[in-house]
């Protein structure tokens, strides 16, 4: 327990009251600049919102001038009205209730701050940049699907060699043939047509998957020829609304383009040709003079069936190895808008998302700074009498007051002139 006359306590109370009046100096010149900076952010923010309202509405007429200026109004009078009501509550509470109860309410409203406005704010700063982001991605996305259906593509293009080899075999076999090497019998008998018959089919498949490659080609030469303008316009400058619709434009294009290579590819054409290799086979009239020589031909025949199935097998095993890539993605392109580009691409735009909150939130830390200096005012005051409180301007007011008190109390009290008076 302190001694109220102890020299030591009544010292320490001194300093704590000067402490506590220079504090409240420093408040009192704040309070005259803080209004007006609360104005200004209120108003920075309700600029920055009117942009982003307006970037979110299409038409721009007056109407849409008017009902986005309305928005941005009411975001600047609320952010202003509600950190007013903070700056001067919120430090003036003792209770441990009521200033849960106003921090509660500070940071619900911060909420509702962030999203009539902080988002919009965002928008406005970094909304070119983020849809621009939107559209490199695409790019990427497209470049990617276009290289794999080429790839598929070419990957089928290279049945070309083994459809070859399956025909350079069937044309040994018709030139050992037509020398008497299979069936004994020299010349273009059943067997020598058998074979080229097939190997004049698999040249004509052979031919049919050549001329598909300048086609894939000229269509994988086209597709990044589209990728290069859409690349192009990522990073072209003006206005990123007009430059979105050319993209949107060649990327429909390129689209078509991923299609065509799809449809170009010749692996499903070639697994047909290897069904049909052995399952549609066309058999000659045996053509031998005696029942041996036809015999022996029907061996070479049955023989020549054998290596048609196993040839099929193998193209069959080429057509599935393509056929079992991966196809290219399905990629649709969707126009954004700025705000929806902020969102989707918030993680691209942490600086700038810090901007957009912190000029909505900023005075929250002033409210913190005056709730921190109005406690050490109160803690400077503990203690302390009244009369050790009051200023020298304080002390010569109550001493002029006091003085009119005594000169009222010490006037003599005399009967107006006109009262009669008692007999």
């Amino acid at each position: 327990m302190t001694d109220d006359n102890d020299p030591r306590t009544s010292a320490a109370q001194e300093r704590g009251v000067r402490y506590a009046r220079e504090l409240e100096n420093h408040l009192s010149w704040l309070d005259t600049i803080t209004g007006t900076a609360l104005g200004i952010l209120a108003i920075a923010s309700g600029i920055y919102t009117y942009l982003g309202v307006s970037s979110l509405l299409d038409d721009t007429g007056a109407l849409s001038f008017f009902a986005a200026m309305a928005y941005s109004v009411a975001v600047s009078v609320a952010i202003f009205v509600f950190w007013s009501y903070l700056m001067r509550l919120l430090p003036a509470v003792r209770t441990a209730g009521a200033r849960v109860g106003l921090l509660a309410s500070m940071l619900l409203g911060s909420f509702a701050i962030i999203a009539m406005s902080s988002w919009l704010n965002a928008a406005a700063l970094a909304g070119a940049a983020a849809v621009e982001q939107h559209l490199a991605k695409t790019v990427q996305d497209y470049q990617g699907a276009l290289e794999r259906a080429n790839a598929v593509a070419i990957a089928a293009q290279g049945l070309e060699r083994d459809v070859a080899r399956v025909r350079q075999s069937f044309e040994d076999l018709g030139e050992q043939e037509a020398t008497g090497q299979l069936s004994g019998i020299a010349g273009q008998g059943a067997v020598f047509r058998l074979l080229r018959q097939k190997s004049d089919e698999l040249a004509g498949l052979e031919a049919q998957i050549a001329s598909q490659q300048p086609l894939v080609d000229a269509a994988f030469d086209e597709g990044n020829a589209i990728l290069s303008r859409m690349r192009a316009l990522t990073v072209e400058p003006g206005p990123v609304d007009a430059r979105s619709v050319q993209f949107s434009e060649d990327a429909v294009r390129l689209a078509n383009i991923i299609t065509q290579l799809r449809q170009l590819s010749v692996a499903p054409l070639v697994g047909r040709a290897a069904q049909d290799l052995s399952a549609s086979v066309v058999l000659p009239e045996l053509d031998g003079r005696t029942d041996s020589t036809r015999q022996d031909q029907q061996a070479t025949i049955t023989a020549v069936l054998t290596v048609l199935g196993q040839r099929a097998d193998t193209l069959q095993v080429a057509v599935q190895g393509v056929l079992g890539m991966a196809p290219p993605a399905e990629i649709t392109y969707t126009p954004i808008s700025t705000a929806d580009a902020v969102i989707k691409y918030a993680e691209n735009f942490v600086p700038s998302w810090a901007g957009a909150i912190a000029i909505d939130l900023l005075p929250g830390v002033l409210v913190f700074i005056v709730m921190v200096t109005q406690a050490a005012i109160r803690s400077g005051r503990e203690g302390a009498a009244n009369e050790d409180m009051m200023t020298l301007a304080e002390l010569r007011t109550a001493i002029v007051a006091l003085r009119d008190v005594e000169g009222v109390l010490e006037r003599p009290t005399t009967p107006p002139a006109d009262q009669p008076k008692d007999t």
